[in-house]
């Protein structure tokens, strides 16, 4: 049997429903905002998931708030050792003190740190922030331009910040989007589906049926790519 697919507000949180040859419904929390996912046999219909939904309303909301608190933890020292994510690959840092530009590299596994002796963790942080943000802008006008034609949507204007609970944001009006500064620690297919996502938020406004059709004409495997977003670590990490 083929999938479907619905949306549901329940007190105040959206919800993503598949429909599935599965026996049991799953209702599954993603990084970094607490997306709610719910796939659920055919055999149900939107009031039986809701009431399912309902039932396991406090996990949900437990789920959601370690998620939002985890988003936010683990601030970088920027020192030796340290690991690192660059377009979904985990690197350990170097740190080399020497006279000259402060900037980084990338050599093989290793995220390099070349600064000068002194400065500070909080000068370091914002060193590698510029440097994340000049990766992402490498590569969103291509990705832009790739998919102009394709959707027939024009991107006027676009910029990167930091948010800590989307990947991305379009003002369907002006056609402005942002995309997060995290983006640029995860996959590059990634990016792409944010690109993408909202990009057709400029043809759709909501997360309804109209807007998961265009997704699914122009990017069909979208849903992967959301999962593989969504469940790449969002925070850094100490090495095993």
């Amino acid at each position: 049997m083929s999938t479907a697919s619905a949306s549901l507000t329940i007190r105040g949180i959206d919800i993503d429903v598949v429909y599935k040859n599965i026996k049991n419904l799953h209702i599954g929390v993603y990084p970094p905002s607490g997306r709610v996912r719910v796939a659920a046999p055919h055999q149900l219909d939107d009031e039986q998931v809701r009431l399912a939904v309902i039932q396991r309303l406090p996990w949900i909301r437990e789920k959601r708030e370690q998620l939002r608190s985890a988003a936010r933890q683990s601030v970088r020292e920027m020192v030796t050792g340290e690991s690192h994510y660059v377009w979904g690959v985990r690197r350990r840092m170097k740190v080399v003190e020497r006279p000259g530009r402060a900037h980084f590299e990338l050599d093989g596994e290793r995220l390099l740190l070349y600064v000068q002796a002194g400065t500070t963790a909080e000068q370091r942080r914002a060193l590698l922030d510029r440097w994340c943000r000049e990766q992402l802008r490498h590569v969103i006008p291509d990705l832009i331009a790739k998919w102009e034609p394709v959707l027939e949507v024009s991107v006027p204007r676009w910029n990167i910040k930091r948010m800590k609970t989307k990947w991305g944001s379009c003002n369907r009006e002006t056609g402005h989007i942002w995309f997060n500064v995290e983006l640029s620690k995860k996959h590059p297919s990634c990016l792409e589906y944010v690109v993408v996502h909202e990009m057709v938020h400029c043809l759709e406004r909501n997360h309804g049926e109209r807007f998961i059709e265009l997704m699914e004409r122009f990017m069909p495997n979208w849903r992967i790519l959301r999962d593989r977003l969504d469940e790449a670590p969002l925070a850094e990490e100490e090495w095993a």
